[in-house]
C-alpha cells in the first residue's frame, strides 16, 4: 500500500495526515497521540474513526497539526484520519459519512 496524504481542518486548526500500512501506531507532532492528547476521554474521541471502520491495528498514522486550540486540533486530526481511511478504502466512506466524521466544521471566529 502506498502512503495516503490528506488534510483535516477544524476552525483555525489544520492537520496533515499521512496513512500507511502498519501496526496501529499514531504519531502527532513527533509524539505518540496518547501523550499529545492526554486523557481517557480524548482517547475515546480520536479512536472513533478507527473503531467504526475496525482498522485500529491496520495502519500507521503520522500527523502534523498546527493552529487552533487542543479540541480544534483533535477534531482536525479526526477529520484528516477519516478522510485518509475513506481515500484508502472507498467502501468505508458511507460508514464514516453516517457517523459525521467527514464533515468539516468551517466556523471560524
Amino acid at each position: 500500500m502506498e502512503n495516503i496524504s490528506t488534510i483535516g481542518r477544524r476552525k483555525e486548526a489544520n492537520a496533515r495526515v499521512r496513512l500507511s500500512s502498519g501496526n496501529g501506531q499514531i504519531i502527532v507532532n513527533g509524539k505518540p497521540i496518547a501523550e499529545y492528547f492526554a486523557g481517557p476521554l480524548l482517547q475515546k474521541i480520536y479512536m472513533k474513526p478507527l473503531e467504526i471502520t475496525q482498522t485500529s491495528k491496520k495502519f500507521t498514522i503520522s500527523v502534523k497539526v498546527v493552529g487552533g486550540g487542543q479540541v480544534s486540533q483533535l477534531k482536525a486530526v479526526i477529520h484528516g484520519i477519516s478522510r485518509a481511511i475513506a481515500k484508502q478504502t472507498p467502501a468505508l466512506r458511507t460508514t464514516l459519512k453516517k457517523a459525521g466524521l467527514l464533515t468539516r466544521d468551517a466556523r471560524v471566529k
